[in-house]
Formats: C-alpha cells, structure tokens, sequence
C-alpha cells in the first residue's frame, strides 16, 4: 500500500490523461508520477529518450539502469528491467552479477567493466574519478557518457520515487511499456 494516494487521474490535465490513455499497461509507478502533472509528460519524455532515442547501446543502457535499481535498492525498477535487459541481450549472468554487485566478473567485456565502473563513480560518488573517465572516454563518445550520467540521474529519481512512496510492486511489463515511452513525443 503507497504512503500517499496515485493520482486521480479523473481530476487530472488533459495532456496527463491523453499520455496516460495511451500506456499499454497503467504501471503504479506512472500513476503515482501522475501526482506532479506538470512533470508527468516531460518525465514520460525524458524516460522515453532514454529507452529509444539514445546514442548509448540499449544493452549498455540496461546494466546501467540495472546497476541504478542494485545500488540504491529500488526493487521496482530492478523487477521491471531485469525482463527488458533479457529481451535486448543482456545475459542471466551479467543480470546476476549486477545483482551481487560482482562488476569484475568475467561474464563483462572490457567495454561493459569500465562502463560499469564509471556507472557506479557517478551513482555512489556523485564525480567519477578523472582517471574513470578518460577510461570510460576510450570506449564511449561524449555524447554517450553525458547519456549514461543522465540515465543514472533518472533512474535514481524513479527509484527515490517509488521507494519512498511504497508504490505498489507490479508484474514485469517488458517492453510494452517501453515502446510506448519511445514513441511519446
């Protein structure tokens, strides 16, 4: 049971119940972003460019946003993710590993170790180390390590909200809910 009240969507603007309509699954997580109308649609939009308009490999961004939900205990976006990270490539293993937080394990490439590393800089540190960085520049264009700060930074806020609100755990969507994402402009 959340700590506070999903939206009433009813009562809600027209645009909120418009981008809200066209979900392929109501998630409780998109109910309780409904409660701050005015970031509704621009989160949807962000969210969307993160899971479909993106320079950054969409296995890339999986473990980054799997590494997010392990560091900072959001069980919801971890249950949500681990079957879109299956479904673009990401191996049981790798899932795994992320899980137990083992980020050396051979099952990573070079590229995925340091893309990991860099990762967990931003999210535990706030500032990855220099040295990271000029690592994480061999593989990564400045565009997609921008990507992978922004993607941290939005998942960590989804996490914070649906942890501190105790939203209600849903069933893995897949990427059903994903596609729609993308296609919200």
């Amino acid at each position: 049971m959340p700590l506070i009240p999903y939206a009433d969507l009813a009562h809600s603007p027209q645009e909120v119940r418009e981008a809200f309509a066209r979900l392929p699954r109501k998630l409780n997580i998109m109910k309780m972003l409904a409660n701050a109308a005015c970031d509704f649609v621009p989160c949807m939009r962000l969210g969307g460019s993160i899971l479909g308009r993106q320079k950054l490999k969409p296995v890339h961004r999986e473990l980054v946003i799997l590494l997010v939900s392990q560091l900072e205990g959001g069980a919801y976006e971890w249950v949500q993710h681990v079957s879109v990270a299956e479904s673009i490539g990401c191996s049981k293993v790798q899932i795994a590993a992320i899980e137990t937080g083992n980020l050396t394990n051979p099952c990573f490439n070079d590229v995925e170790k340091i893309l990991l590393r860099f990762a967990r800089e931003v999210i535990r540190d706030v500032r990855a180390d220099e040295e990271t960085v000029k690592e994480a520049a061999r593989y990564f264009s400045p565009r997609e390590i921008v990507e992978i700060i922004v993607t941290c930074g939005f998942y960590m806020m989804l996490t914070r909200l649906t942890e501190t609100t105790r939203i209600d755990m849903d069933t893995p969507s897949g990427t059903a809910v994903v596609e729609e994402l993308v296609r919200l402009r």
